[in-house]
């Protein structure tokens, strides 16, 4: 699928969400979180956990985390978690055993394949990736949560113009 079209697609879907504004913003700023922290394979157990502790839309924030984490930014985010991990711990970390890494998650077929994998790294390597990217994510959150705050309000704003109109 085209760049341009994939985007006019994650647009109409996000159009199409009904809710709260908050909740779907919320929902949308915890899948941004999750899709830039290094947990690759329990990124949607994560989401839909966390949307219903928050009580915000557990679909948006899996749309969200489909746009930010995908196979063009999946090498980039765990780099610079990687980068921003080994400067914020006392631990070290390098970028070939998470290369390899990353190659046999996403060559596995199972679950619990993937899950061997990523515990095999250790604890150390844990909290290098997940510190990383928790800080990297941050500024993005924010930022995705008041953005999308203002979408969903307009969008609201669009519906309620169009019923009255109808």
């Amino acid at each position: 699928m085209k760049p341009d079209r994939l985007g006019k697609y994650y647009f109409i879907r996000f159009q199409r969400l009904k809710g709260d504004p908050h909740s779907l913003a919320g929902g949308f700023a915890i899948g941004v979180l999750i899709g830039l922290t290094p947990t690759m394979p329990l990124h949607t157990v994560v989401i839909v956990l966390l949307a219903l502790a928050t009580r915000t839309s557990a679909i948006a924030g899996i749309l969200s985390s489909w746009l930010v984490c995908n196979p063009l930014t999946y090498i980039p985010i765990y780099y610079f978690s990687l980068m921003i991990g080994n400067a914020v711990t006392p631990y070290h970390l390098n970028w070939e055993k998470i290369k390899t890494v990353l190659d046999m998650l996403l060559s596995s077929e199972s679950f619990s394949h993937s899950m061997k994998t990523i515990t095999g790294l250790g604890f150390e390597a844990g909290v290098v990736m997940v510190s990383g990217g928790v800080i990297l994510a941050i500024p993005f959150t924010v930022a995705s949560y008041y953005l999308s705050l203002k979408f969903f309000v307009a969008m609201r704003k669009k519906r309620i113009q169009k019923q009255i109109l109808s």
